[in-house]
């Protein structure tokens, strides 16, 4: 792959790339990081795509890997006041109640959800991407729809 494929499948895969990072990471911030910090090292490590045809699962198991190192760096390091500092910005931001049900999602069941019906990858891709079976990827799909169908529910009783 040469320089100017490479680029364009990172043009093409960038929503991709953010909505799987925002599905991990709280802020906008950190998941520009791992972006950022993802293209970097698949360019770096080009060489070990074995086919292009996966470019894009690859390199979003590399931003995945990217999030969760930098979720333990970081998260291990803020302090209390820094915190409560950022969920006060981040509580002000107007979001769809499908958006909260869905960050307000287990982790494991969250990122399989928005690979599925977000970004529209099949069973088969999410099961390479995060390198699960595919019964996994399906028990979670389910967990997931009866978990915002529930949140959901409750979002509408509440504002009624």
């Amino acid at each position: 792959m040469n320089k100017d494929t490479f680029i364009d499948n990172v043009l093409e895969a960038r929503s991709t790339l953010y909505h799987v990072s925002k599905s991990i990471l709280t802020y906008d911030q950190d998941c520009e990081d791992a972006v950022q910090e993802t293209i970097l090292k698949a360019y770096n490590k080009l060489g070990t795509l074995k086919k292009e045809q996966y470019f894009k699962t690859w390199l979003i198991r590399i931003l995945i890997n990217e999030c969760y190192s930098l979720k333990r760096k970081k998260y291990s390091q803020v302090s209390y006041e820094e915190y409560f500092e950022y969920a006060r910005e981040y509580d002000k931001k107007d979001y769809s109640e499908l958006y909260l049900a869905i960050k307000n999602l287990p982790e494991r069941i969250r990122i399989t959800i928005v690979l599925y019906y977000v970004e529209g990858y099949s069973v088969e891709e999410v099961k390479q991407i995060l390198k699960i079976p595919a019964g996994t990827v399906k028990s979670r799909l389910a967990k997931g729809r009866k978990l915002l169908k529930i949140k959901l529910e409750h979002m509408e009783a509440n504002y009624e």
